[in-house]
């Protein structure tokens, strides 16, 4: 199955219960162009060196979003033109945000990553840490939280996933709005739980382009 079609027959299947970041992170120009080419324009990067690049020589109406770990000292590079940052894992990064976008004059939107699983490469606040945060971010005048995002524990343990994503959407729930409406769960070899604990928002990356060279 070429990668156009899997990209349209997930979108099939999920039935406009969610919206795909597609990650191309390592993927060349010619694989991304073939997935704008078919319409789609959301796509996620999680290194700012390689955003940044793909940024410049890709077209301008591509909607960016970063997904990775993102170090203080690297925000202003992405500020400018960033759709959505997805991890959110600090107050000073929320507080370095603000401040770079305040020198642009916009609003960034962003997510505020939740730990979920319990790994030690899993970055993000504690659950009950979120309501602290989202009392801070409200101050912030050039920060606009749209909503929670988690990564479930890496493994075939499908219950356990299950339960991770449940417990974020039970969250989510709690302070879902007009405006705090994105509940981010779900990548190519969990995405089907995710959808089904009511993520609205998927990264999927490897099911799209088949496995890195």
């Amino acid at each position: 199955m070429s990668l156009n079609n899997s990209l349209n027959t997930i979108k099939d299947e999920i039935d406009k219960k969610a919206k795909i970041v597609v990650v191309s992170k390592t993927r060349s120009k010619k694989e991304i162009l073939d997935i704008y080419n078919k319409d789609h324009r959301d796509f996620g990067e999680n290194k700012v060196q390689e955003i940044l690049e793909k940024h410049e020589k890709l077209p301008e109406d591509i909607r960016w979003h970063f997904i990775g770990h993102l170090q203080t000292n690297k925000v202003k590079y992405i500020v400018p033109f960033i759709s959505l940052i997805h991890s959110v894992d600090s107050l000073k990064l929320l507080k370095e945000i603000n401040k770079r976008a305040k020198v642009k004059n916009k609003v960034v939107n962003c997510l505020i990553q939740v730990k979920i699983a319990n790994e030690e490469n899993k970055y993000g606040f504690k659950i009950n840490e979120i309501s602290d945060v989202l009392s801070y971010a409200s101050e912030l005048e050039h920060i606009l939280i749209k909503g929670l995002m988690g990564m479930a524990t890496n493994t075939d343990n499908n219950n356990l996933i299950s339960k991770e994503f449940k417990l974020l959407n039970t969250e989510f729930k709690r302070y879902k709005s007009e405006i705090f409406n994105v509940l981010s769960m779900g990548m190519s070899n969990d995405y089907k739980l995710a959808i089904d604990n009511k993520s609205n928002l998927i990264r999927l990356g490897s099911i799209i382009f088949g496995g890195r060279k």
